[in-house]
C-alpha cells in the first residue's frame, strides 16, 4: 500500500487537523487538475471536506480541514480577522543583523509568475520572525504571519536579505548541497558526484493555535521538523559553526 503524503493529527465531526508532508499540493492545480492534492486525497475518505486555509506544495506541517459547512464559516471568519496562530520554522541563508524583527512589506504578483514587494499596489503583509540558531552561513529562524498572502515568509525573507536555504523561485537555488555547509572540509571521492542533501525548501508550518468553531474553547496543535529539515540542521550544527 502507498505511503499517504499526510498524517491526521486530531479530528473530530467538525474539523480535522492534517500533518502534510513536503511535495504534494493544498487544493488543485488550476492548469492541471489531476495533479495529486489534500483537498482531493480527503475527499475521498470524507463524504465532504472543505478548505480553510493552504500551504505551498514545497512547505510541509499543519494545515487545517472543515468537516462542515457551519464550520467552515466559522473558521473563515477567524481566518479572515488574522485570529489563529500560524508558526513555521525556517532554514535562511546568512544571518539576520537582528535577531528578532517584524517584515512590513505589501506584496502583489508578477507577470511571470511568484509574488514580490509592491509598495504602491500591494496588499498588506506582515511577518514577525525570531532567530532561534545561528550558524556561519545559515540560520533557523521561527516565523509567525500576520496576513496569509502567496509565498509570504519567502518573499519577505529574501526582501530582509535572508532567502530560504532552498529556494528555486526566489534565489534560484533548487537544492542544498553538504559541500555549501562543510566548504573547505568538504572532500569527494574520485569520480563520484555529490548527491544533493535537501530538494526543497526548508519550510515547515509547526504550530496552529486557534479556537474551536463550535465549542469555542482554544485548541493548539504542533508537528515536530520533518527527517529532512532535521538533517540539514544536524550538518550545520556539525560543520558549519
Amino acid at each position: 500500500m502507498k505511503k499517504k503524503p499526510y498524517q491526521v493529527l486530531f479530528e473530530d465531526e467538525h474539523l480535522v487537523i492534517v500533518n502534510k508532508e513536503s511535495g504534494i499540493l493544498t487544493i488543485p492545480d488550476r492548469y492541471k487538475p489531476d495533479l495529486p492534492n489534500l483537498y482531493h486525497l480527503l475527499l475521498s475518505e470524507y463524504e465532504q471536506i472543505f478548505i480553510v486555509h493552504r500551504l505551498d506544495k514545497g512547505t510541509s506541517g499543519l494545515i487545517c480541514f472543515a468537516k462542515t459547512a457551519a464550520a467552515h464559516r466559522l473558521l473563515n471568519i477567524q481566518f479572515e480577522q488574522r485570529l489563529p496562530q500560524k508558526k513555521y520554522l525556517t532554514i535562511v541563508q546568512g544571518v539576520p543583523l537582528e535577531a528578532d524583527g517584524q517584515i512590513d512589506a505589501a506584496l502583489s504578483p508578477k507577470k511571470e509568475g511568484g509574488m514580490r514587494v509592491d509598495k504602491k499596489r500591494g496588499k498588506t503583509s506582515m511577518t514577525s520572525y525570531k532567530t532561534l540558531e545561528v550558524f556561519k552561513h545559515y540560520a533557523l529562524l521561527e516565523a509567525n504571519i500576520h496576513t496569509g498572502r502567496t509565498h509570504q515568509i519567502r518573499v519577505h525573507m529574501k526582501h530582509l536579505g535572508h532567502p530560504l536555504a532552498v529556494d528555486a523561485l526566489y534565489s534560484n537555488k533548487s537544492q542544498l548541497f553538504l559541500s555549501e555547509i562543510k566548504r573547505k572540509k568538504f572532500k569527494l571521492k574520485k569520480n563520484a558526484e555529490e548527491r544533493p542533501i535537501l530538494y526543497r525548501i526548508p519550510l515547515h508550518a509547526y504550530q496552529l493555535s486557534f479556537k474551536h468553531p463550535i465549542s469555542k474553547q482554544p485548541i493548539a496543535f504542533e508537528s515536530p521538523l520533518p527527517k529532512d529539515m532535521r538533517a540539514v540542521l544536524n550538518q550545520l550544527r556539525k560543520w558549519n559553526q
